[in-house]
C-alpha cells in the first residue's frame, strides 16, 4: 500500500495530464467540448480512473466517449512516463454526470417544497375534530388551594418553623 498523500498527488497529476493532452495532442474531431473533472487512483497505482463532463447531447457524449477509447494509448504512455512510476496506470474514462444528479435534487427538492406549502395551506384552514381540549380539566382554584396548604409554615411547640 502506498501513502494516501502520495496517492492523492499521483491522481491530481494523472488529472492535469490527461487535461493537458486532450487539449493540446488529441485532434479527433468526434471529441466535443470536454472538461476532465476528476481523476482517482488505485493505491498500488495501477489502475486510473477519469472522469470527465462533455457540454452537447447524447451524442456528443458517444463521440467523445469513441475518441478518448481511441486515444487512450497516447494518454496512458504520457502518463506513465511523467509520473515516472514502474508500471504505467491503466486508464478508464467514466462520464461524471454530477450535472443530472444536481438536476434532479434540484427537482426533488422544489417538489419537497410544493408539498410542504401545501401542507402548510392545509394546516391552516384545520379545525378540530372534536373539541379544542379533549382532556379534562379540573379546577384550576382546586389545585392551587391544597397547593398553598402543603406549603404553609407551621409553628414547632418551642417556637421554631417546621417545614
Amino acid at each position: 500500500m502506498s501513502d494516501p498523500a502520495k496517492v492523492r498527488r499521483h491522481a491530481e497529476r494523472v488529472r492535469e495530464l490527461v487535461a493537458s493532452v486532450v487539449r493540446s495532442q488529441i485532434k479527433d474531431p468526434r471529441l466535443g467540448m470536454i472538461t476532465i473533472t476528476d481523476a482517482r487512483i488505485t493505491a498500488d497505482l495501477r489502475d486510473a480512473t477519469v472522469f470527465y463532463t462533455v457540454l452537447g447531447d447524447a451524442v456528443a457524449q458517444a463521440d467523445t466517449a469513441a475518441a478518448l477509447e481511441s486515444a487512450k494509448g497516447l494518454l496512458r504512455s504520457t502518463v506513465g512516463k511523467a509520473l515516472g512510476l514502474r508500471h504505467s496506470p491503466t486508464l478508464t474514462f467514466v462520464l461524471d454526470d454530477v450535472q443530472d444528479q444536481v438536476k434532479h435534487i434540484d427537482d426533488l427538492l422544489a417538489a419537497a417544497r410544493n408539498a410542504d406549502a401545501e401542507v402548510q395551506r392545509l394546516a391552516a384552514r384545520a379545525e378540530y375534530a372534536g373539541e379544542a381540549q379533549p382532556y379534562r380539566v379540573e379546577d384550576e382554584d382546586d389545585e392551587t388551594d391544597e397547593a398553598d396548604e402543603a406549603t404553609d409554615v407551621k409553628e414547632t411547640p418551642r417556637g421554631g418553623e417546621a417545614r
